[in-house]
């Protein structure tokens, strides 16, 4: 089995090949295995003069099991309010963690702002955060320092004087307009193309055509931002104007 671990028969029979003075290619080619392989498991065991099969076969159990790693330890399940149900809460949690993270942010950071993001309180101390996910509180400073850059989280005191990460109801609204300056930054861009390649050759046109879809699309989205915030900030049935900005372009 060439792509398998060496067996303690092959390494008995390194061992009888190395003692006839056989070349490792040659030991190779009688096992059907690598020349490498064979190379690096002799160097690794004390060189050809001093290899021993049974001690070179303890040896690499000893390293495969020091190797083998502990299986990922996953968002804690804990009682739910409500009257919710544990297991489907659990799984919408990485589900929404999955898609915050398709969006670009880190993983970590999409897993905090995820767990955050879905309790009633609407925040979370480091040690719950810790309980929860089951992470080291190093990785929860770190997601949380990054989320707070972003504007994603901020920091509170409650009654008890203990620091809290809160997701703000305004983070849609800031990532969205984000998102928008940064289709604006495209706009600039592409027009800064069209002067250097000229508005009436076919590169100049192109950057053009990019400059301006890329300006109505994010002028939209910054004008919808604005006209929807306030719904970030009502109950889940208060009514919603689904007014469309207008096209004007059309």
């Amino acid at each position: 089995m060439p792509g398998g671990r060496l067996t303690e028969q092959e390494r008995r029979e390194i061992a009888l090949g190395l003692a006839d003075g056989l070349a490792y290619a040659e030991i190779a080619r009688r096992l059907d295995r690598p020349t490498s392989t064979v190379t690096r498991e002799v160097l690794r065991n004390g060189g050809p003069d001093a290899y021993r099969p049974d001690v070179a076969h303890r040896a690499t159990e000893r390293r495969a099991r020091r190797r083998t790693p502990a299986g990922p330890r996953s968002a804690k399940t804990l009682p739910q309010e409500h009257g919710r149900d544990a297991e489907a809460v659990r799984a919408y949690e990485e589900k929404l963690a999955t898609v915050l993270m398709q969006t670009g942010t880190p993983r970590m950071m999409a897993r905090v702002l995820a767990c955050i993001s879905i309790t009633d309180a609407g925040s979370l101390t480091a040690s719950e955060l810790v309980e929860r996910l089951q992470v080291s509180p190093a990785s929860v400073s770190k997601a949380v320092a990054y989320l707070e850059s972003q504007g994603l989280v901020r920091r509170e005191r409650d009654e008890r004087r203990r620091e809290r990460y809160a997701v703000d109801n305004d983070v849609w609204y800031e990532s969205t307009m984000a998102s928008a300056q940064a289709t604006a930054r495209i706009v600039e861009t592409a027009r800064q193309g069209v002067a250097v390649y000229g508005r009436d050759t076919p590169a100049g046109t192109r950057l053009e055509n990019i400059a301006r879809f890329a300006d109505f699309v994010s002028e939209n989205i910054a004008r919808a931002a604005g006209q929807a915030r306030a719904i970030l900030h009502e109950g889940a049935d208060a009514p919603v104007d689904t007014a469309v900005a207008p096209d004007r372009d059309r």
